[in-house]
């Protein structure tokens, strides 16, 4: 079956045609940099450091950060003084992060870690594709559906309520709940910031409340974008037009 995932409907959000080029004809979309290549590092530590595996996490770090730089795209140029940096700052992040789940937490036992979900959309033809990055479950019989985001400094108040972010945690607690059968009532999620330039607190939880009415208009769009999909109307939205890859190239001109 088809599917959809939340980054091919953030895509799709901010522009059909965008997400035609990438998602169906195959075109190479961001390419990746150091922002990315940090996250994707200090993630594969969180995985590890939660599953209690008994490792170096600097030296783990700095490997697994120097094999997502070595894989970027050849036109990618790198800032090599933002590297290093990035290297120091990982100090503020790596010792804190099972500490700071426990201190948010308190008990709890880990349910999964990079979970794999692809759960059947309800009224489509397509699945819904995600990966959880952290799931547990608290003393109170409650589920955490935790999603690592690496920052620099923290987030404002404006990207803490931007709906097109809140939705990727909101699809995630639905389609999590189809597929072990758990009530929503049951099931709390959290963005997990882990910021690189915070002076104090450089890992904070930012609690996502998931409530009938977002759940509902996250769901109206990701069933929007499906319907647009399936009769191959990729509308280019020209708001976006500046801040794409592809503005004035021969596959958008």
């Amino acid at each position: 079956m088809p599917h959809i995932s939340y980054s091919a409907l953030k895509d799709w959000k901010f522009c059909p045609f965008y997400h035609k080029l990438t998602r169906i004809d195959g075109l190479r979309g961001f390419k990746g940099n150091e922002y990315t290549s940090f996250g994707t590092a200090i993630h594969s530590v969180c995985e590890r450091k939660m599953l209690n595996e008994q490792f170096d996490a600097d030296e783990y770090f700095l490997s697994e950060f120097d094999k997502n730089l070595s894989r970027l795209d050849d036109e990618v140029q790198i800032n090599q003084k933002l590297v290093e940096q990035m290297c120091l700052q990982s100090v503020n992040i790596l010792p804190y992060i099972d500490s700071s789940v426990k201190k948010k937490f308190g008990n709890f036992k880990i349910i999964s870690t990079e979970e794999r979900i692809v759960v059947p959309i309800e009224g489509t033809n397509f699945d819904f594709k995600g990966f959880l990055d952290l799931v547990i479950m608290t003393d109170d019989g409650k589920y955490h559906v935790i999603d690592w985001k690496t920052c620099s400094w923290g987030w404002d108040m404006r990207k803490r309520t931007d709906p097109m972010v809140t939705y990727q945690l909101t699809l995630y607690k639905k389609f999590f709940s189809v597929k072990h059968g758990i009530s929503l009532d049951d099931i709390e999620t959290h963005f997990a910031l882990l910021k690189r330039t915070a002076k104090k607190n450089n890992i904070e939880f930012v609690d996502v409340s998931s409530g009938a009415k977002r759940t509902s208009n996250a769901t109206k769009l990701l069933m929007l974008a499906i319907s647009n999909i399936e009769k191959k109307r990729a509308i280019k939205n020209r708001l976006s037009c500046k801040r794409c890859q592809f503005y004035k190239t021969k596959d958008c001109p």
